[in-house]
């Protein structure tokens, strides 16, 4: 009793001034003491941690001077520290991490820090991933600190190798950095006895490094340069210089050495290791010889990958695998004297001694790395690489009519050709991004802006050639070969050698390699057939005809109707003697869905690459850079998203398995650097996102023409029907940058106190361009221009003032606008709960909550903007249909966001039943344009969804009032679950003029969903049925007249077997059935006269006429199922309740 009293008073106290040492030890006293209080006592100390009234320098007071006493309970101190690391919170972990420190430092016995590094090796092993890396953070910061006390004990620690092969990447990181500390100090003191933990782990690495299993060998690499970042460390290396031993820098060359040399013949893992040591050089700085050694290394690159060319052309032509190969995106002109040799290098023929295309990039970026470390940043002995052509197929395969006549093996070349291309431009973006990014010192202005026109124009070639792929790839489905290392998803192909197919079958498409005696066109077309990427095509229809014997003449594919984006109807192209067969024409702007598929095995583009936003190519201020320039600043806004989406894997979760476990190598680790790096950015997203609207306001369409010029001016072959249209173009970067919006306003660490600089000047660059203060009157005081809720209604009003042009152009795109000042919204309401509700805390947020009813107020008037807007357009092209699921999104906002939601779906509600059945003719006289036949369907979901919502809310306000004796909330109450009740049954008569299916599924779904919903009200019912049972009497009536259309539509579903429906049909019926003897029990309980009884109902059907049972027999299922009803609907709403006596307080129930 006593020990429950000291924790409710502690539990009282508020302020972490409040709190005294005497608090620490009473609650390390009942947790010693065990007991049921002992989970009490963990639980309010992490309550006190997590709110900060329990500081660290209470327990420095507590442990600090007090060895002895607190020696005695130092088992309870670990324990507490044990269940702090366990702990989902952050802040907790910190905790923890201090406590593990504090106790390390106290306690030198053996025995102390023995049980302290066993209890952290098995959070270590633990598999929670928060707790292993909060667990390894704390062992290097004791292995960093205090290597030499560490030695000792060092056999505890490694049991933490037992655990390797269930850890990622940065943990295996973290594991090495660990044992490279203990290594480093043994060498330094070998008296000892430590140098056995620098033995067991160069044993360990070098088996790992050697080890054919991919898994075990990527350990090996990480392992191995972790140690050689440890050992060639340049201070590392000059403590070693002042004593007797041997530098340690010459120990880590030959260690890299051994480990080049084990993966030199197998790609992937040399690929993972370029890429390893590339980030290893760019974050340490090691010794000058290692480096140089490297340097030496990679220079073979010349001789592997270029060909020497003459006057800027290929001194002879060859043909490869039947394709004549030229030079492609020459931005040097005769003046370069080098050309990347992609082409011959992907023949499917290869000598032994020929290099792999797939290191290409990766050894491209270890060499520019070096070169950049050598050369203090500059990048000047590699400017060749950057303007020098590409050794790519002839164009005159890529029409459409000759791709058709190539063979599989020679499709499977140029895609590679293509593929290998792109990749090597986006690392060559990465290298020279360094010179316009980052200040190099001897790089001058001029250079630097021309490196930054060749760096845009190399943007040019990548949108060009990704497009193209894109367009084979949707042709001829291929599997593209992996160009970094996806962890586990590499499969076995991660231990191919150079020179040999994954797969043997890959090689012999054509025949040729398995017997090459076979020969002619049967042969070819036979194996052909037998490509295995054929497996990754989808099945069409008339492959289907094909099988079943069914011959499908060409016509019969080709003969739609439907215009080109060029406005050519599709027979007018087909006369075309440049006709592109099957590729059609390839829209650049468009989203490459194809390659998106396979973009995790794509080389990553380095966030440094986004500062070209800030470049432009026309240095001539009469040229609008919007017309010519917005494609490229497409293609980097595309990948800015990818990262956000990455950044932030919560907000994206279709994400495939492979594309989640390898995407986070597109973005920063942290959040925080990835903030700093993209902070001077927001303007510019500010200003591309005002051009974007101007260009959609103008109609003019001269960006084909000057996409044309400046494609050429970058190297671009002229391939026909590769086309870029202005208005896709507009409607895309603007529909990118509002969604980078979102995606950084949902960024949780981008509204912590430090961030909210970075805040601040995301929300100024969304401000409107004329003052706004006269729509801010309304709040007293003012709101100042620097606080962050003034620029909050900054952003929202901002983003109105684009909603109209917008809204002419394009409906999804208006409601993309919508949906980021939803965001806006959502973020004020997380800042403000995260800021609490101490005033010196909003002081220094500047935020008030005032603005939360004014924003959601603007949100709901913009939503009923777009619901109530005619868009004439829209219904020509594409119709409603298509966009069911916006304007479901659409009307929630509008829902959600009114002062009352229940006046409002009631004021909703009155408009269903003017919407026709059927798509005969439609009908806008409800006011709402967007509720037509089409849309229906999903009008009717989110009301159901919103007022069963709404019930809810008023319930859980209902069982909060319950004790209260104000009548007036009580009635106010009542009255909102009556409307709520009214709403629900004008929803389910809806199903009486309205027969599809999916509307009945709907009312069966919701419906009994809703009356799960209303069984909660019951207690509050009941307590209130003696003040206010006219009332309560006259809502379960009102629901009765739903729940019987819904037997009946259960009824029919069953005679008619729509599947739809009879799947949702058990829960709904346990619903009612538990609504029924709740009735039951209400009015038996609460009234001494007889108000309720049973009886057999007729069997109608939702016209309320007399049906037989047999009826269903005679009916056509499959065309009721599939079809709507034409019939109009009876209007006979009363013929339900016939079996009730007017005037009668009777309510009867049917059975069941």
């Amino acid at each position: 009793m006593l020990c429950e009293a000291f924790l409710k008073e502690l539990k009282s106290v508020d302020h972490p001034k409040d709190h005294k040492v005497i608090d620490v030890w009473l609650i390390m006293l009942i947790y010693a003491n065990g007991g049921a209080l002992q989970k009490s006592a963990e639980k309010m100390l992490k309550s006190k941690i997590l709110q900060g009234c329990i500081r660290e320098t209470l327990f420095d007071q507590c442990i600090h001077g007090n060895t002895e006493l607190v020696k005695v309970h130092f088992m309870s101190f670990l324990s507490v520290s044990d269940y702090l690391l366990a702990c989902k919170e952050e802040k907790a972990r910190e905790f923890a991490s201090y406590l593990f420190t504090v106790l390390f430092e106290q306690f030198s016995d053996t025995y102390s820090r023995q049980e302290l590094v066993g209890s952290l090796v098995a959070h270590i092993g633990s598999g929670v991933s928060y707790e292993v890396s909060s667990s390894l953070d704390i062992m290097i910061s004791l292995a960093s600190n205090h290597s030499e006390e560490l030695i000792p004990i060092s056999s505890h620690i490694t049991g933490i190798l037992d655990y390797l092969e269930s850890f990622n990447e940065d943990n295996l990181r973290k594991v090495y950095d660990i044992f490279c500390h203990l290594a480093l100090a043994a060498g330094f003191n070998t008296a000892s006895g430590g140098s056995s933990v620098a033995n067991e782990l160069l044993m360990v690495v070098r088996k790992q490094v050697s080890n054919p299993d991919m898994k075990y060998r990527r350990m090996g690499i990480i392992g191995a340069l972790r140690i050689i970042s440890t050992m060639a460390d340049v201070d590392v290396n000059a403590a070693v210089n002042t004593s007797s031993q041997q530098p340690n820098w010459e120990e880590a060359l030959e260690l890299l050495k051994t480990t080049v040399n084990c993966c030199k013949f197998v790609t992937l893992p040399l690929i993972f290791l370029y890429d390893e040591l590339a980030a290893l050089l760019e974050s340490k700085v090691l010794h000058f010889a290692i480096l140089e050694w490297i340097g030496d290394y990679v220079a073979e690159f010349d001789s592997c990958f270029l060909t020497d060319l003459n006057n800027g052309e290929l001194s002879e032509k060859h043909l490869y695998d039947g394709i004549e190969g030229e030079l492609w995106m020459n931005l040097d002109g005769n003046l370069s004297p080098i050309c990347v040799n992609i082409m011959p290098l992907t023949s499917t023929l290869p000598q032994k001694s020929q290099p792999c295309l797939q290191i290409l990039s990766s050894q491209c970026s270890l060499l520019t790395t070096v070169e950049r470390l050598i050369k203090e940043g500059s990048l000047g002995g590699l400017d060749a690489l950057l303007g020098c052509p590409l050794h790519l197929p002839s164009t005159k395969h890529l029409d459409g009519a000759k791709w058709g006549n190539l063979s599989g093996l020679q499709k499977r070349a140029v895609c590679h050709s293509l593929y290998y291309a792109i990749n090597w431009i986006r690392e060559l973006l990465n290298a020279f991004s360094t010179q316009v990014a980052c200040r190099v010192d001897n790089f001058s202005q001029k250079a630097r802006d021309e490196t930054a026109v060749k760096l845009l124009k190399r943007l040019r070639n990548l949108i060009l050639l990704e497009g193209l792929l894109n367009a084979f790839l949707k042709s001829y489905p291929l599997s593209l070969p992996e160009l970094r290392y996806l962890g586990n998803c590499s499969g076995s192909a991660s231990s191919s050698k150079f020179n040999l197919p994954k797969k043997m079958g890959e090689e012999s498409m054509d025949g040729t390699s398995s017997n090459k005696g076979q020969k002619g066109r049967k042969d070819k077309t036979a194996s052909e057939k037998m490509n295995p990427d054929d497996k990754l095509k989808q099945p069409t229809i008339l492959d289907a005809f094909k099988r079943a014997g069914v011959t499908v003449s060409q016509a019969t594919n080709r003969g739609s109707s439907q215009p080109s984006s060029s406005g050519m109807m599709s027979k007018d192209i087909e006369q075309d003697p440049n006709y592109p067969g099957d590729l059609g024409l390839v829209d650049l702007m468009t989203a490459p869905v194809q390659l998106d598929m396979q973009r995790f095995k794509f080389r990553t583009l380095h966030t440094r690459c986004l500062s070209l936003l800030n470049y432009s190519e026309c240095q001539d201020s009469s040229c609008s850079y919007l017309e010519s320039e917005l494609p490229i600043y497409l293609y980097l806004l595309r990948d800015l998203h990818n990262k956000l989406d990455n950044l932030n894997p919560a907000i994206k979760p279709f994400l495939s398995t492979s594309q989640a476990k390898s995407s986070h190598v597109h973005c920063p680790k942290k959040t925080q650097e990835f903030l700093d790096i993209i902070r001077p950015l927001f303007l510019v997203l500010r200003k591309h996102l005002d051009g974007a609207v101007s260009m959609i306001k103008d109609e003019s369409e001269s960006c084909i023409d000057n996409w044309s010029s400046h494609s050429s001016s970058a190297g671009n072959p002229d391939i026909p029907y590769v086309v870029i249209s202005k208005s896709s173009i507009a409607t895309a970067v603007l529909k990118e940058i509002l969604g980078c919006y979102r995606k950084l306003l949902a960024i949780p660490d981008l509204l912590n106190q430090p961030n909210m600089s970075i805040l601040k000047q995301l929300l100024q660059s969304l401000q409107p361009t004329e003052n706004f203060d006269d729509i801010l009157s309304e709040f007293q005081p003012y709101l100042a221009p620097s606080n962050v809720d003034y620029l909050y209604c900054g952003a929202c009003k901002m983003l109105e003032d684009i909603m109209d042009p917008v809204c002419s152009s394009s409906y999804l795109l208006s409601s993309d606008v919508l949906i980021t000042m939803q965001s806006i919204v959502n973020s004020v309401v997380v800042l403000l709960d995260r800021s609490g509700e101490s005033n010196q805390k909003k002081v220094q947020i500047g935020c008030s909550k005032a603005i939360i009813p004014f924003l959601r107020k603007r949100l709901g008037q913009s939503a009923h903007k777009l619901l109530t807007a005619d868009h004439p357009g829209e219904v020509a092209e594409n119709g409603w249909q298509t966009k069911g699921d916006r304007i479901q999104k659409i009307l929630q906002i509008y829902l959600r966001n009114s002062e009352s939601t229940s006046d409002l779906l009631r004021e909703l509600s009155k408009a269903l039943p003017g919407v026709p059945s059927t798509k005969t003719q439609e009908d806008a006289s409800n006011g709402f344009p967007t509720l037509c036949s089409s849309t229906i369907p999903s009008w009717y979901r989110v009301l159901h969804e919103e007022n069963t919502g709404s019930l809810n809310k008023t319930i859980k306000q209902a069982l909060k009032t319950r004790a209260l004796s104000e009548r007036g909330s009580t009635d106010t109450i009542l009255e909102e679950i009556q409307k709520s009740v009214e709403m629900f049954v004008s929803l389910i008569e809806k199903c009486k003029s309205h027969e599809k299916v999916s509307m009945h599924a709907m009312a069966v779904k919701h419906g009994g969903k809703y009356i799960d919903t209303f069984l909660k009200a019951f207690n509050f019912l009941e307590t209130q049925f003696k003040d206010h049972n006219a009332i309560i009497l006259k809502m379960l009536k009102e629901l009765q007249k739903a729940t019987r259309i819904i037997q009946t539509i259960c009824s029919e579903a069953k005679g008619y077997k729509r599947t739809m429906i009879t799947s949702k049909v058990p829960p709904t019926k346990r619903s009612m059935e538990r609504f029924l003897f709740q009735v039951k029990a209400l009015l038996h309980n609460c009234s001494t006269e007889k108000k309720f009884w049973m009886g057999n109902l007729k069997h109608k059907d939702l016209h309320g006429h007399v049906v037989s049972s047999q009826v269903y027999g005679s009916v056509d299922e499959e065309d009721d199922e599939e079809t709507d009803s034409d019939t109009p609907a009876d209007e006979n709403d009363n013929t339900m309740d016939e079996d009730v006596v007017e005037g009668s307080n009777e309510v009867p129930m049917e059975e069941e």
